[in-house]
């Protein structure tokens, strides 16, 4: 196993929750284009939000 992924599960984690928590956790979407679709969406405005917050 590749040691230096396996150490950032933990980060990946933390933004995984952080994005649920302050988004939701719900997908709306009922096609699975939709859905990555919704996804990219949130990850793109989650950024957003850190790159706003912090400069």
């Amino acid at each position: 196993m590749d040691r230096d992924r396996y150490d950032r599960r933990s980060l990946n984690e933390t933004v995984f929750s952080s994005i649920k928590h302050t988004l939701g956790a719900a997908v709306r979407a009922r096609h699975w284009w939709l859905e990555f679709r919704e996804m990219l969406l949130k990850a793109t405005v989650y950024n957003l939000r850190r790159c706003v917050r912090y400069p």
